[in-house]
């Protein structure tokens, strides 16, 4: 008889460990006997054996000390000194080491092991498994595992004795592929989730890009009521023959906008920084202001600043520090941090979102919630977390997310997503120990991602930033390409951090198709010579572009104090920005021969067909076929009006057809017939204004909220606001 130990049973013994505790756990003198336990490994793992010498983890150096007999000459699973996952296929016997607990630097898992019935063998001595350190002598533990239990356990510790190891492969990635046959949840654009979401599946040792499965099992029709539809990937292309093309944001030359210059900026004697480092900048629609919260000093405090154009600033005097714009209790020390709103709105006492980790290894985070953005509510601790995490929220599924960072080949991120902003933001410390209630591997980078020429050390993910704009999540990839932190404290430069773009329809599978900085580091003797972030919120909505708000770093080569708060390497952060066209990320073009894109089969429920196109010296025209691929009268290439225009916002017509209202909610495509030009997205608009229904990143001047309601609307009103030719 076989029985299956879930994750959730590993935690409902982890919310008893004090009962286990309080009888006593199972202890004895001798060894099990019987046969080993064959099993599945979740992460990547090499076979041995075990023995004195041996190298004990893939990603150490550390060789084997000291064991007790009976172990020696079994057979070891070197893995990751990070984490061990495994899956019993065939029951059997199983030894873990793990630090013993006494020493406060012991990184164990003892306590999970005793809370889902390990045994320990305590023979009367401790085991020094390799170095010298009293936090790296081990304990014991043994179970007879039945089919089907599961483990996931964090740093560090070793297993040895199964007799057969073999690769899990997560169902989603093995044919038949049961991604269509999903039964969770229905999201906006058609896209169904597996029942078990956020996915746990995923390989922290892998380094193949991550998989979209959604990209590979598109619905067998997409809804597009909801944005602007973008072709920055293929979910919406059945085939085409033009080319697509990226590009790239283009720095304002007037850049910084901000830089430190009051006394909580320049920070005395340590360093100087007046910069978001996430925080956020926001369009708000009731102040009629540009909104931005940033850091003044490093790791000092958190100031607030509005202006009426995007471009210059005022630091307002507030009466939470007298004579200073300060909104932060000076008791409370940012090291990363984001400022969102609440696109819900439910609650006026909770509009404004901030979760702050202050400095330090891994530590709690805080949560905080304000009215106006200037007033914050008392900080609840977040769960356990490593620095530099941020968060954001994903209207679409109205979650909030945490993207907190771990240490997966180098730095990476984790996910967690709750509901409730404060409620929720309470996990188990995933450093430690993983079950349901801890935050699931996400992000890093992989083998695509190119290591800087210069510099010659691989690219880390450092942060990953995100919000919805128009149908998709955009992310933005902060990545890491060096030197390490001490190499840049000799030289008093900053590191080298660049911006790349990310894009994703379900919140949690990323697809990074151009791995090219969108906002790279200038490498030279300026305000953003390095260490480039982005901010919350990452872009405002200005008309027929898109301002990207960032920061750089420009060091200080005369400041080589080893202190690294005084150290110029953190010396010097401005805020600038960086333009791209309105959809601008991605474009697909054709040249005078022409050529043609046809989409998957798409429903939607309004009338009017707009597109973002630049061909004022060539023609768009656009046919409405059925799914069978067969034109639709009267909507063919021969009655479409053509469009010869450089637009963000362009109305596609057909003769003797006033509207699409007839096709609504039926399976269509569209077919683009482009020649000289680029297309960048189409939508079908409820209204003869061209509003898209979609979200708009951090908003912008002439619209009333964070989704386009107003179309054309909007582009009149930003006329008045837009200092820009």
């Amino acid at each position: 008889m076989t029985s299956t130990i879930t994750r959730s049973l590993v935690y409902l013994a982890l919310t008893m460990m004090p009962a286990i505790h309080a009888v006593g756990v199972e202890t004895r003198s001798t060894p099990f006997e019987g046969p080993s336990a064959e099993i599945e490994l979740f992460e990547q793992f090499e076979k041995d054996v075990f023995q004195i010498g041996v190298k004990l983890y893939t990603n150490r150096v550390y060789t084997l000390k000291e064991a007790p007999d009976f172990l020696l000459g079994q057979p070891l699973v070197r893995n990751s000194i990070d984490r061990t996952g495994f899956r019993c296929t065939k029951p059997g016997l199983v030894t873990i080491l793990t630090p013993d607990p006494k020493h406060p630097r012991a990184a164990t898992v003892y306590k999970e092991l005793e809370a889902a019935g390990f045994t320990r063998i305590d023979t009367g001595k401790l085991y020094q498994l390799f170095g010298d350190a009293e936090y790296d002598l081990v304990r014991v533990y043994q179970k007879q595992l039945e089919e089907g239990e599961e483990y996931r356990l964090a740093k560090w510790a070793v297993l040895v004795g199964p007799t057969k190891m073999t690769r899990w492969r997560p169902v989603p990635l093995d044919p038949p592929n049961p991604w269509p046959e999903n039964d969770g949840e229905l999201l906006y654009n058609g896209i169904r989730l597996p029942k078990v979401w956020p996915p746990r599946h995923l390989d922290p040792d892998d380094n193949e890009p991550m998989e979209v499965p959604y990209l590979n099992h598109p619905p067998a029709v997409i809804s597009i009521d909801m944005g602007r539809q973008l072709f920055v990937d293929d979910f919406l292309i059945d085939s085409t023959d033009m080319e697509r093309k990226f590009h790239k944001a283009q720095k304002y030359e007037g850049n910084p906008v901000l830089k430190p210059e009051t006394g909580l900026e320049l920070h005395g004697e340590e360093n100087a920084i007046a910069c978001p480092k996430s925080g956020g900048v926001w369009w708000d629609p009731q102040l009629q202001r540009f909104r931005m919260w940033y850091e003044a000093g490093w790791i000092h405090t958190i100031c607030y600043a509005t202006s009426p154009d995007g471009l210059h600033w005022d630091r307002p005097e507030l009466d939470n520090e007298p004579g200073t714009n300060r909104i932060l209790d000076p008791s409370l020390t940012p090291d990363s941090w984001t400022v969102f709103p609440d696109y819900k709105g439910g609650n006026p006492e909770q509009r404004w979102k901030i979760y702050m980790r202050p400095p330090g290894g891994n530590l709690p985070g805080k949560c905080m919630v304000s009215a106006d953005g200037v007033h914050w509510s008392k900080p609840i601790d977040s769960g356990i977390t490593g620095d530099r995490s941020t968060m954001f929220y994903n209207p679409f599924r109205k979650k909030w997310v945490y993207s907190l960072r771990s240490g997966v080949r180098g730095r990476s991120r984790h996910y967690w997503e709750a509901d409730d902003f404060l409620k929720g933001a309470e996990w188990h410390d995933f450093t430690q120990y993983a079950d349901d209630q801890t935050p699931v591997f996400w992000a890093a980078a992989d083998r695509l991602d190119p290591p800087d020429p210069a510099i010659g050390v691989p690219a880390q993910l450092y942060n990953l930033d995100a919000v919805a704009y128009e149908s998709i999540m955009l992310g933005i990839y902060q990545m890491h390409l060096g030197p390490p932190n001490d190499e840049c404290m000799k030289t008093g430069l900053p590191k080298i951090t660049e911006l790349n773009l990310a894009y994703s329809r379900d919140g949690f599978h990323w697809h990074r198709p151009d791995r090219e900085p969108f906002i790279p580091a200038s490498r030279k003797d300026v305000w953003d010579r390095g260490y480039v972030q982005s901010v919350g919120g990452l872009c405002t909505v200005r008309g027929d572009k898109l301002w990207f708000y960032y920061i750089g770093f420009q060091g200080d080569s005369t400041r080589l104090d080893p202190h690294w708060k005084k150290n110029g390497m953190y010396d010097r952060g401005s805020t600038g920005i960086a333009f791209l066209r309105r959809d601008g990320f991605v474009s697909m073009e054709a040249g005078p021969g022409g050529g043609t894109l046809t989409t998957r089969p798409v429903s939607f429920s309004g009338e009017y067909l707009f597109v973002n196109a630049d061909c004022p010296e060539g023609k768009l025209v656009v046919e409405v076929l059925d799914e069978q691929n067969r034109p639709i009268e009267p909507f063919t290439t021969d009655r479409c009006r053509p469009v010869s225009t450089d637009s963000t916002l362009a109305q596609v017509a057909w003769r003797d057809a006033p509207s699409l209202a007839n096709l609504a909610g039926k399976p269509v495509r569209f077919r683009f017939h482009l020649t000289g030009g680029a297309l960048y997205s189409f939508w079908v608009s409820p209204n003869a204004d061209g509003s898209s229904n979609g979200y708009l990143a951090a908003g912008g001047p002439g619209y009333p909220e964070l989704m386009d309601t107003v179309g054309h609307n909007a582009l009149d009103a930003d006329k008045s606001f837009n200092p820009l030719p």
